[in-house]
């Protein structure tokens, strides 16, 4: 089934008070200082439960597929957890793509966190499930990164449900927005990192914009190539049901140096383009919930909620 194409959304439900989260690490490496991350959550009122994965090492990759793989389809089904959040991005999510119990996940829905590498978790989860996630702040880099606000306050405030339908996604008013192509458009907020997206067409992951608001960011690529990759989305024909654009940080290239590309591929299609949303690998990151409705006015530099995030 591919829920994207039918419209279908999965809701999980809203964090208790005293949640836990599973601490999974699908794609690279990174030193965990499991004290400090316990301390963390326990000074927030949260609990922690670190997977196996988390704390290895194997080259590139946080431990083997197999062991990846295990911890995430674990964290889903572990009644005891209610939200994942994973711990870095930088690569081996695809690795897992073939392998996802895509059925497990769809009987256990929860709140998946993360955001780079993790986008193609979010979009394949997306396409076969229907599941709502989150692009949001990861634990390394992020929360005991200690960046600044909305990174943290964001984040906890759509995974509690203090935001719903008709609210509107706070965007810190310290950074600059841009109204690159104007007008007001609704519709699924879906995307990521744009070398992912990419990456995964052709795949079980692959991104279907068709009614979207596309949200794009990426780090390390150059301007040049941040073109190729838009025109391989629309090549590809990933562009032609777009409704509006929402662009994320491209850490080393300003919005001013973006518009007249994202002016050249998207005006022929006649949708809003707002630039620099702060979401992303920055400081601070913004969460944004992947897969709802949402309300895209460039004119007024707004994303509103179009639904709640939330099943009651």
């Amino acid at each position: 089934m591919n829920c994207a194409e039918t419209h279908e959304s999965r809701l999980p439900a809203a964090l208790p008070h005293d949640a836990c989260f599973a601490i999974v690490a699908p794609a690279g490496p990174a030193r965990l200082d499991a004290q400090k991350a316990s301390q963390w959550f326990t000074e927030r009122g949260y609990r922690c439960r670190i997977y196996p994965g988390a704390e290895q090492t194997q080259g590139y990759l946080a431990g083997a597929d197999q062991q990846r793989l295990e911890d995430l389809h674990a964290a889903f089904a572990d009644p005891a957890v209610d939200a994942i959040l994973c711990m870095r991005g930088g690569y081996g999510s695809m690795r897992l793509l073939d392998k996802l119990d895509f059925e497990l996940i769809r009987r256990h829905p929860k709140p998946l966190i993360g955001y780079s590498d993790i986008t193609a978790l979010h979009t394949a989860i997306y396409r076969h499930t229907g599941l709502l996630t989150f692009h949001g702040a990861m634990l390394n880099a992020d929360l005991l990164g200690a960046k600044q606000q909305p990174t943290e306050s964001s984040l906890v405030a759509q995974l509690s449900g203090q935001v719903g339908e008709g609210d509107e996604i706070v965007h810190p008013c310290a950074f600059a927005l841009s109204c690159v192509l104007p007008g007001v458009a609704s519709g699924r907020l879906l995307g990521g990192n744009l070398s992912m997206l990419g990456a995964t067409l052709g795949t079980v992951a692959e991104i279907d914009t068709r009614g979207s608001i596309l949200f794009i960011e990426d780090v390390n690529e150059p301007l040049y190539r941040v073109d190729r990759l838009l025109t391989q989305l629309r090549l590809a024909g990933k562009l032609e049901g777009v409704r509006g654009v929402l662009v994320g940080d491209f850490a080393g290239i300003t919005v001013a140096a973006m518009t007249p590309l994202l002016q050249d591929i998207f005006g022929p299609l006649g949708v809003p383009v707002l630039a620099g949303w702060r979401s992303g690998h920055c400081d601070p990151n913004v969460c944004l919930p992947l897969g709802a409705q949402v309300r895209l006015d460039s004119d007024r530099q707004s994303l509103v909620l179009a639904q709640d995030l939330f099943k009651a």
